[in-house]
């Protein structure tokens, strides 16, 4: 596994969006090149739309 994140990536993101598919599949990407949730999704509502949060983080390789 890589010791970084690809393409210039933080080694912390929090992924937010509206709670549809792209969404989903944007976490999916994420977890498929390496990184792993970090905590709880979060939600709320802003009226229209249910909005969501994931943070996501690279794993430690340096042990």
């Amino acid at each position: 596994m890589n010791t970084s994140p690809p393409d210039g990536k933080p080694v912390y993101r929090l992924i937010t969006g509206k709670d549809d598919s792209n969404f989903c599949r944007r976490i999916s990407e994420a977890l498929a090149i390496g990184y792993r949730l970090y905590g709880s999704p979060s939600c709320t509502f802003n009226g229209k739309d249910v909005i969501v949060a994931q943070a996501v983080l690279w794993p430690d390789t340096s042990a």
